[in-house]
């Protein structure tokens, strides 16, 4: 099984991601019963935020994960620009984590960069952390000039990963973040792995380099597209699904090796980028 491993914790390179669940009544049981599936299945993170639903997700997550135990659990929650202040951010962890019935979280993230200054914000992670609210903080939708910018702060090297948009067909972080982030031994959490979807207009999932792939492997395009953001060094996933059906599925991904061939297939499709590009945000 692949793995990564974020303060020393070494966990399944595949996680929950919760965006947008919560939000449906009729559909609280069973994106209730996809967490436990995942959770049952042997998965250990679990990747929510104070701005999903407005705390919903939180309270959702809260009530799937009652069952377990919590330190078989790797939780991560993300606080607000607008709230990541020395006045506001304590309220802020205080509530998430009652909204999640626990007492710590395991990774508390700064969700994208505000108003307040960074030093203030980093300074207040670094002393909830020390007071016990979370055992590690990182960052979010940070681009590589952020994270030199955190570099320098006097706490700035205790963060523990960074969470952007990445899939195969948006590579952009591959030019610069990504190698920064593998030279200072700094985790990548990959939100949306699986693309927009086809709503959104992505169009990977049909894409016949994909299919090619996933048929050479005897899996669905999901499968392939998730093996191969998890074949990166150090990423982990965290695909949203609202399914049991779904999140079983996607765990398959977690033992498909794609070969020098594939990748090269796929790449052809997908390039890499060739120079610094915006960093994609949603």
């Amino acid at each position: 099984m692949k793995t990564v491993t974020i303060n020393l914790q070494k966990l399944p390179a595949l996680g929950i991601g919760t965006w947008e669940m919560g939000n449906s009544a009729a559909a609280e049981k069973e994106e209730i019963k996809a967490i436990q599936a995942g959770l049952d299945a042997g998965l250990r993170v679990i990747d929510t935020a104070e701005m999903y639903g407005n705390g919903r997700s939180e309270s959702l997550v809260g009530q799937a994960i009652k069952p377990y135990q919590r330190s078989d659990l790797f939780l991560i929650s993300k606080v607000l620009p607008q709230n990541a202040s020395a006045a506001k951010m304590q309220q802020s962890v205080e509530n998430s984590l009652k909204r999640l019935q626990t007492d710590y979280l395991d990774l508390y993230l700064y969700h994208w960069r505000g108003m307040v200054p960074l030093e203030e914000t980093v300074e207040t992670l670094q002393s909830l952390q020390e007071k016990g609210y979370f055992r590690a903080w990182g960052v979010s939708n940070f681009d590589i000039a952020d994270m030199e910018e955190l570099w320098q702060l006097p706490s700035g090297k205790n963060v523990a990963a960074n969470e952007d948009l990445y899939n195969l067909e948006t590579r952009g972080i591959e030019y610069s973040l990504l190698p920064w982030q593998r030279k200072h031994h700094l985790p990548l959490i990959a939100y949306s792995p699986l693309g927009r979807g086809p709503k959104m207009g992505s169009t990977m999932t049909q894409d016949p380099a994909v299919m090619a792939v996933a048929q050479n492997h005897g899996a669905t395009p999901f499968q392939i597209l998730l093996a191969w953001v998890m074949q990166q060094p150090d990423v982990l996933a965290i695909p949203k699904s609202s399914s049991s059906k779904h999140l079983l599925s996607n765990l398959k991904a977690l033992e498909i090796d794609l070969t020098p061939d594939d990748l090269a297939i796929l790449a052809k499709a997908y390039p890499k980028p060739t120079k610094k590009e915006p960093l994609a945000i949603y």
